[in-house]
């Protein structure tokens, strides 16, 4: 038996073999739990393929976190696959335009661009969890993926500002949930060989600055460890533990120059 053992776990955001997200399916799948997974638009196609990766082959949703309708459909749309509870969810969405808000844009960026990045990075978290919360049971637990938002990166610009929202969304939603026994928390990765990873201009440059300063190194092409760090917090191994921000970086972010 394994620590997700018949748990029912919805993961959004499973494009390719390289997302965490995928890992995080793969992982939950080899722990017992029962998994969907979303995406959407032209992604959906991608999803639809790469899921035959994984044993067994999960059910796809489309899933616009933006969209309204597609919001209040979704506890129907997850109760016709067999979920009549969800156990956990993995947030793993972000966007921002990678030519206006992203690259050295910041002093440029207008709201519209601005507004884009924070509604579908940040404000989502809110907007999933609260959609799917009728099905939620106590003991449920929510994790969304970040990067560390305590300093300013190159070219990360306005995607940098909205994971700092989407870390204070993830702690007043710990603070809301607490008493329905709901659990919220954030992996913040270090950079890995992402599709999103690959829109964000100069972001190879990060793998030189982990190569020389993570203590215990760091394989951007390994999302395993991140993965396992996601499963463990969706597990029943932290009760206790809301709120907050687990680094899996390679302990990158506690070195300094």
């Amino acid at each position: 038996m394994g620590i997700l053992a018949e748990k029912n776990i919805l993961v959004t955001g499973v494009t390719s073999h390289t997302s965490i997200a995928f890992a995080v399916a793969q992982l939950a799948l080899a722990e017992g739990a029962n998994v969907i997974v979303s995406n959407l638009g032209r992604a959906l196609s991608l999803t639809r393929r790469v899921v035959h990766k994984l044993t067994p082959v999960p059910d796809v949703i489309e899933l616009d976190v933006t969209n309204e309708d597609m919001l209040a459909a979704l506890p129907t749309v997850l109760t016709e696959r067999g979920f009549e509870r969800v156990d956990a969810v993995v947030h793993s969405i972000a966007f921002a335009n990678p030519e206006r808000a992203l690259g050295g844009a910041f002093l440029d960026t207008q709201w519209g661009d601005v507004a884009t990045s924070m509604q579908t990075s940040a404000y989502s978290l809110k907007s999933l969890v609260m959609a799917v919360k009728p099905l939620l049971v106590r003991g449920s637990a929510v994790v969304g993926l970040t990067y560390d938002s305590t300093v300013s990166w190159p070219d990360y610009d306005w995607m940098g500002v909205s994971k700092a929202a989407l870390e204070a969304v993830n702690r007043y939603l710990a603070r809301y949930l607490g008493a329905d026994g709901i659990r919220c928390n954030l992996v913040s990765a270090g950079p890995l060989d992402t599709i999103a990873k690959m829109a964000i201009p100069g972001a190879h440059n990060w793998d030189l600055l982990w190569s020389e300063r993570a203590p215990l190194g760091w394989n951007p092409k390994d999302a395993s460890a991140v993965g396992k760090a996601v499963v463990a917090l969706l597990s029943d191994w932290f009760p206790a533990t809301t709120g907050e921000v687990i680094f899996v970086d390679g302990g990158f972010h506690s070195t300094g120059a």
